[in-house]
């Protein structure tokens, strides 16, 4: 139930129309309660303030009308804005942040606006008659008028906002700072927070992994399991971990996740793995599979991996021959480097979750340094080889990196991807370029050897200022 409850409301919050279909419901009912009180209040009140005067039925009419129609002109001209910057964005910076665009709380609210103001208009301009009409007496709402002159003027500060903030949110260093920025925070939520609790003695609690869930399980051993296949194809969008924990402790079973938010799977294919199989009854197997919630596209909600990668895309399109912009991937590098450096300091958590009685419950595949590692270094050392000004951006970012490693292994991953890239810059780049490149990755690699490495690197100015 809550994974199908986060798709929704992550669907809600990314929908173009939402928030404007929300302010125009609003506007109805603002329109219905402001001629209910005219109604009741009538004209009189406004005898005692000179800057207000009752208004005939023309003149309001006059005065809705042109508010009306101005509005909704205004939201066609605002969509076509919208799009073309969509469409420009997209092209641009890559398709997978579309959605980032859409989901601009910004360009919501300024639709909904003009959309509010106009249903407004259209809902207060009905109730206005005139004696003649009427055959009695005369009706205008002039409390409701005064509301939609009001409505009118926020209208054309959001316009003005719109104006600015569409060329400002469409700028490539607002967009990378709005995906870093998600990524930072997605990093925060995530970690520490996991699947139930780390095991106090991992040695002991790996010896209770059943049999049928090693890696030398017998054939017999292997078939002993229940497996709960998926019922859709897609990517998982959000994994309700906690739902997993508590079935699998209602039930004292044992479950092997198979994947994790972002991985894309197919009909048929065993989201979870379950021991014993006779605890396991199809009541539970449907609420173990309802603890996933597939899609068909990937989320950022608990998919660190998307985000990185939508750093990545930018940066490798940047370093595209036919864009050549080093220094948009230099700054997708900074974003990347302050996620990663972020990480690193983090005691990130173990595939075997335990309960609160520390009995084994869950088998996981979380999220490693190293496999974020080789998702945004890994993967744009081919694209900064071929430029020196990435070259040395990337390797300056490996070295912020290793100042909040504490792990030798982490550390012998950075030294790793060092390598990779002078190994790649050696076929791309020549002469001088070449020769800064290898001269920085053995600053670099000499720094790291050491042990007061992360002195070394700190008081290295050049180092931090990318200058050396």
């Amino acid at each position: 139930m809550n994974a199908g409850f986060r798709r929704l409301t992550d669907y809600l919050g990314s929908s173009y129309w939402f928030v404007p279909t929300i302010m125009a419901f609003a506007a109805v009912l603002l329109a219905g309660g402001m001629v209910a009180l005219d109604t009741f209040v009538g004209s009189s009140w406004m005898d005692g303030y000179v800057w207000l005067y009752a208004s005939r039925p023309d003149g309001a009419r006059q005065v809705l009308s042109s508010v009306g129609g101005s509005m909704i002109t205004v939201a066609g001209t605002v969509f076509s804005v919208t799009i073309a910057a969509v469409v420009y964005a997209s092209g641009q910076y890559g398709p997978r942040l579309l959605t980032n665009f859409m989901r601009d709380r910004g360009n919501q609210v300024t639709l909904g606006t003009f959309i509010a103001t106009f249903l407004y208009c259209l809902l207060v301009l009905r109730t206005i008659h005139s004696a003649e009409e009427s055959g009695g007496y005369g009706f205008v709402p002039n409390l409701a008028l005064l509301v939609g002159v009001l409505l009118a003027l926020c209208s054309i500060a959001v316009l003005i906002y719109f104006i600015h903030h569409v060329p400002s949110k469409i700028h490539i260093n607002s967009v990378i700072e709005d995906v870093g920025d998600r990524l930072l925070h997605g990093i925060d939520d995530r970690f520490p927070r996991f699947v139930g609790s780390a095991p106090d003695d991992h040695a002991a609690t790996k010896a209770n992994i059943p049999a049928t869930f090693r890696d030398d399980a017998s054939e017999s051993a292997g078939k002993q399991r229940r497996i709960v296949a998926a019922k859709d194809t897609g990517y998982i969008q959000f994994l309700d971990d906690e739902a997993v924990l508590r079935l699998a402790t209602k039930h004292d079973l044992v479950l092997r996740l198979q994947y994790q938010p972002g991985d894309f799977v197919h009909v048929g294919r065993a989201l979870v793995e379950v021991w014993p199989p006779e605890k396991c009854d199809d009541a539970c197997a449907d609420d173990l599979r309802d603890a996933f919630s597939v899609g068909s596209r990937r989320s950022a909600l608990q998919d660190l991996r998307f985000l990185v990668d939508e750093l990545v895309e930018i940066a490798a399109r940047a370093l595209s021959p036919g864009v050549n912009d080093p220094f948009t991937a230099v700054t997708c590098l900074d974003w990347l480097s302050a996620a990663m450096s972020d990480l690193a300091g983090r005691s990130l958590p173990s595939h075997l979750r335990v309960d609160d009685e520390g009995v084994l419950r869950v088998i996981a595949h979380p999220t490693t340094f190293a496999s974020l590692m080789d998702r945004s270094f890994g993967t744009l050392a081919q694209y900064c080889a071929a430029d020196m000004v990435a070259s040395l951006r990337y390797l300056n970012a490996l070295g912020e990196v290793s100042l909040d490693c504490d792990e030798p292994d982490r550390l012998t991953t950075i030294r790793f991807y060092a390598d990779r890239l002078e190994e790649l810059a050696a076929e791309a780049l020549k002469g001088f370029n070449l020769t800064r490149v290898r001269t920085r990755t053995a600053e670099l690699r000499t720094a790291l050897d050491q042990p007061d490495y992360k002195r070394r690197l700190r008081d290295d100015t050049a180092w931090l200022a990318g200058t050396a």
